[in-house]
């Protein structure tokens, strides 16, 4: 790992006003960039899916076929491959956390992004677009309450970890079944569990963040310190796309064309 030198340079003094100032000052400044690159590959993910949505490229992914209800779009191809995309760049991120240059991280995370807006392409055609601006905004501002808990609660999160992560996968292990049964009472439910768990855990990873630069003080800088700060990045991302998506499901408006 590496280690800041002027935090080093002060660690003779554990405690002292100097070592503090020059921590802290780090720490503001690797969050900052954290944030940046949440808040750059939400920009990024929204354009794709609003470019794909509002041009031709729709029909390469949502063709219009004639149904025995009559013409519809249905997934394509294309939108399949979309939906699963994500996914893979996902567990080559984290499998290559300690394998891959910085230019291979940073290049496969703004990759992710443009894939996760593909995928999330069709929400335009079951949303309306007025729906889907004020659940943004409710998801950002539910995001920045939980994140700042997490970054100035004196609370140890970290505890919550593993009920987080059962319910983590309890909500993915419901919708898996709820594919099958297709019970609108049950999506109510998982969407409601969901929106609890992601919200758990984008404090929770927030202070995790926190917690983990104060150990290892990565260098101003260094790869490392750029490498760490798109995982960090990438994990925020996700907290806030997956409440974005449920909110979406509890309080989106039908789109009627």
């Amino acid at each position: 790992m590496a280690y800041s030198p002027d935090y080093r340079s002060y660690s003779a003094a554990p405690g002292s006003t100097a070592a503090s100032a020059v921590l802290d000052a780090g720490l503001r400044a690797y969050m900052l960039r954290v944030y940046n690159w949440m808040s750059s590959g939400l920009v990024l993910t929204g354009i794709v899916a609003y470019a794909i949505a509002h041009t031709s490229a729709l029909n390469l992914f949502y063709p219009l076929v004639q149904t025995p209800y009559g013409v519809a779009r249905t997934a394509g191809p294309l939108a399949m491959i979309s939906i699963f995309a994500p996914l893979a760049f996902v567990l080559v991120l984290s499998l290559g956390v300690n394998k891959l240059s910085r230019s291979t991280a940073q290049t496969l995370y703004w990759l992710f992004c443009a894939a996760m807006g593909a995928s999330l392409t069709n929400i335009f055609l079951i949303y309306t677009s007025t729906s889907i601006v004020r659940v943004f905004f409710i998801t950002a501002a539910t995001f920045a309450s939980m994140s700042l808990y997490g970054y100035t609660t004196k609370s140890d999160l970290s505890r919550w970890g593993s009920f987080l992560m059962m319910g983590l996968i309890g909500v993915v292990i419901a919708s898996v079944v709820n594919m099958f049964l297709h019970s609108t009472g049950m999506q109510f439910i998982i969407s409601i569990a969901g929106v609890l768990v992601f919200t758990g855990l984008t404090a929770y990873d927030t202070q995790r963040i926190k917690a983990t630069y104060i150990q290892y003080a990565y260098a101003e800088g260094t790869d490392q310190a750029a490498k760490r700060s798109v995982y960090d990045a990438l994990g925020l991302y996700l907290n806030f796309i997956n409440l974005f998506m449920l909110l979406l499901q509890l309080f989106g408006n039908g789109n009627r064309r």
